[in-house]
């Protein structure tokens, strides 16, 4: 009788955050102590389960995973979730086999909703007798987890076996389940699910703001103006105090009547919806900038996820960054352009969503250049245009439902302060898979543009075009997966020595050359960029002045922000040089010089020999500083810094930089060696000899320690030079 208790009293709780009411055995019905216990995955592993893949992993999930919405619905404190890695992980669970002595088959289950791909089977001699899928086929929906059950009464005392298999990847490429278990009694569930709901507002203001929930469900909310939808996006709109508040952008609708509307309400949500209001601020924006977790000196939005930069061209005084924003949410999704300006690649201006989801699709990453001889028509003032090439990800919103992916343009004539997105588009089709990413050029000697599109499956297709409409496919290369970038660089500060660099969003490149139509590699394989652990999908800067002639690189900082109503930031920029080593021709990376800006007070030391237990640092304290060395190593064993309690170690004898587990080959030059450390609050950035090896570091450092050491062991050190700046915050006047 204990038993049947927790066990109603377990669904009940389980349920009512969806909504959803258990009902109980009926009368005269077995007692569920007479349940029988399949699995309720409570163990730190999987027992005599057999696991096959990557997608499971070696034991139970405790919960939600890294990059997921939160999972909720679950038993106790663990459950079956193949999100491990993300979406495109695939995998297998397989019970072992166990008599069917009970009338029903009860289980707990969430996730994607594909039939053969996202599912738990149960197995008669192998073959598939029963099975069920997730719910979730498509954005909107939720990772909460609902009963089902199979009667199975017609199976009676045959032996069988219960798989859980996630073979998709993909969007809803998951599948979540709790425990199983034999019952006399069916468990039901009664949803609780109101009609779409909507508000009127005529517009006067310059936010439309939302209340966020990251526990809620999520839902999907559009706007229409004049009878047409401009907005669709997906947000866990709050059912209670919000988490904190998003907003949509609407001035470029005053004076305009327009209807919000949600595809429906669950229970507590409607308050949430009242909540919306227009307002020339938002909430938290007294605080902008001030956030605990808010990098000083590195970009990220205001509100919401941002990862993959975009667009990234420089003109008239201004570098246009624009980026993969989610304004909605601190998870990935709803994929937009975001925008933001600088004039000297320190400070940052948001300008807000430059481009948003349509009938074709949400937003992926691209590129952006300027037409200076009006090629595509666009111009219509004295400006030139500024063109924008992107995928349009059909099938990844509601709106687009059925659409594959295909290419598009947008335009501005005044600056970037607004675009207006081509009739004409997609203008190039789909072609396969998840094609993506367009990274245009503007190729002088052959005076066309070239772009350069991943086509899935780890293969690059270069097509030529007169006026960025027409694309004709000329080579192909299979070398790197998604966010291509092909630019020229010279070799040892020689123009008269160039080559071409070509590399995916790893980082990892090729030397080569290219004559406008095909791509030709230096070396077998590509060559390792980076050594961090917060480095994606970057992008260089297109149209900077030739008297300036530097190759500027941003990539995105994959680091998570907990309990912020912001997420994720971009890496320091970088300059791009290629330099002949004793390895071949290699691309070095290094802090822009305008990082200068932001120098406050500095510390500095000449020849100085450091002993061990010694540290010459003990008297700065502080948040952010540019670090510069020079180690004249010696016969140490090891040197380097503790930056606010995290070790930067050099091992003289292997040669080897490391950092919080990343470890980075590194030659003494003529005995010494050289440091770069950019310290933010979430990140360490680490740059060995001038750039030869760049190391990027997410890392959240201790609120309560803010002290320096620099240190050897084993043997003392000379430090050649040392300096150490304090750094400004990029966003206090």
């Amino acid at each position: 009788m204990c038993k049947h208790l927790v066990l109603v009293t377990s669904i009940a709780l389980a349920l009512a955050f969806t909504a959803c009411q258990a009902v109980g055995p009926a009368a005269g019905s077995s007692s569920a102590a007479d349940d029988i216990k399949i699995a309720d995955f409570e163990n730190r592993s999987y027992g005599d389960w057999e696991v096959e893949g990557d997608a499971f992993g070696e034991r139970p999930a405790e919960g939600t995973l890294p990059g997921q919405m939160e999972v909720t619905g679950y038993l106790g404190e663990l459950l079956v979730n193949s999100y491990r890695g993300g979406d495109d992980a695939t995998g297998k669970l397989t019970s072992s086999a166990f008599t069917l002595d009970r009338r029903y088959i009860s289980f707990l289950i969430g996730g994607g909703g594909f039939e053969g791909e996202t599912c738990i089977n149960l197995l008669i001699d192998g073959k598939v007798v029963r099975t069920a899928t997730g719910p979730n086929t498509r954005a909107g929906g939720s990772e909460a987890l609902g009963w089902h059950a199979w009667d199975v009464s017609d199976l009676a005392g045959k032996d069988a076996r219960i798989e859980i298999v996630d073979s998709r990847a993909g969007g809803w490429g998951h599948i979540n389940v709790d425990h199983i278990y034999q019952s006399n009694t069916k468990v039901e569930m009664k949803v609780e699910v109101r009609e779409p709901a909507e508000r009127k507002f005529t517009f006067t203001k310059k936010y439309l703001n939302l209340p966020l929930k990251n526990s809620s469900p999520e839902r999907v909310l559009s706007l229409e103006i004049d009878g047409i939808k401009v907005r669709e996006f997906v947000m866990k709109l709050a059912a209670g105090e919000p988490d904190f508040w998003v907003y949509l952008e609407v001035s470029e609708f005053a004076g305009k009547e327009g209807i919000l509307r949600t595809d429906r309400i669950m229970s507590g949500q409607m308050k949430g919806f009242e909540a919306v209001h227009q307002a020339d601020t938002f909430p938290g924006e007294e605080s902008l900038y001030t956030e605990r977790l808010r990098p000083q000196f590195h970009f990220n939005s205001k509100r919401g996820w941002n990862n993959d930069p975009n667009g990234m061209v420089y003109y008239d005084g201004e570098y246009h960054l624009f980026y993969q924003h989610n304004p909605f949410g601190w998870p990935w999704g709803n994929m937009t352009w975001g925008h933001a300006v600088s004039t000297d690649l320190v400070h940052w201006t948001e300008l807000g969503d430059a481009i948003h989801p349509d009938r074709l699709g949400t937003i992926f990453s691209g590129s952006a250049v300027i037409d200076r001889d009006n090629t595509t028509g666009f111009q219509t003032g004295d400006e030139k245009p500024l063109v924008c090439i992107y995928t349009s990800a059909g099938g990844t919103n509601p709106w687009s439902e059925g659409q594959p992916f295909t290419q598009s343009l947008a335009y501005s004539n005044d600056r970037g302060r607004t675009f207006t997105v081509y009739e004409g588009n997609p203008v190039q089709g789909h072609i396969n898979g998840g094609n993506r990413d367009p990274k245009v050029i503007w190729h002088e000697p052959t005076d066309q543009w070239v772009i350069v599109l991943y086509l899935d499956d780890q293969r690059m297709g270069f097509f030529t075009s007169k006026d960025l409409i027409s694309w004709e496919l000329q080579h192909e290369i299979k070398p790197f997966h998604e966010c291509p970038e092909l630019f020229e660089l010279p070799v040892d500060g020689d123009e008269n020595n160039k080559r071409w660099v070509l590399y995916g969003a790893s980082g990892d490149y090729y030397v080569g050359k290219f004559d406008g139509k095909k791509y030709t590699p230096g070396t077998e394989e590509p060559i390792r960029y980076h050594y961090g652990n917060c480095f994606y999908a970057s992008q260089t800067f297109t149209n900077i002045p030739e008297e300036d002639g530097r190759r500027i690189q941003i990539a995105w900082g994959q680091i998570d922000l907990p309990g912020m109503p912001f997420n994720q930031m971009m890496d320091f920029p970088v300059e791009l040089t290629l330099h002949s080593t004793e390895e071949g021709i290699r691309m070095f990376a290094y802090p822009v010089k305008e990082i200068e800006k932001i120098h406050g007070k500095k510390h500095s030391w000449k020849d100085e020999v450091l002993e061990t237990g010694e540290n010459l640092l003990s008297g700065i304290q502080g948040e952010l500083f540019d670090i510069n060395v020079e180690f004249a190593v010696g016969d140490a064993a090891e040197c380097g810094f503790v930056i606010r309690g995290l070790p930067v170690t050099y091992d003289v004898e292997k040669q080897l930089l490391s950092c919080k587990g990343e470890n980075a080959p590194l030659k003494p030059v003529d005995g010494k060696i050289r440091l770069r450390i950019l310290v933010d609050r979430v990140s360490i950035e680490i740059f060995g000899n001038d750039g030869r090896v760049y190391m990027p570091m997410g890392a959240i450092l201790a609120d309560e320690n803010k002290t320096l050491e620099v240190f050897t062991k084993g043997g003392d050190v000379k430090l050649t030079s040392l300096d150490v700046h304090e750094l400004r915050s990029i966003w206090r006047k």
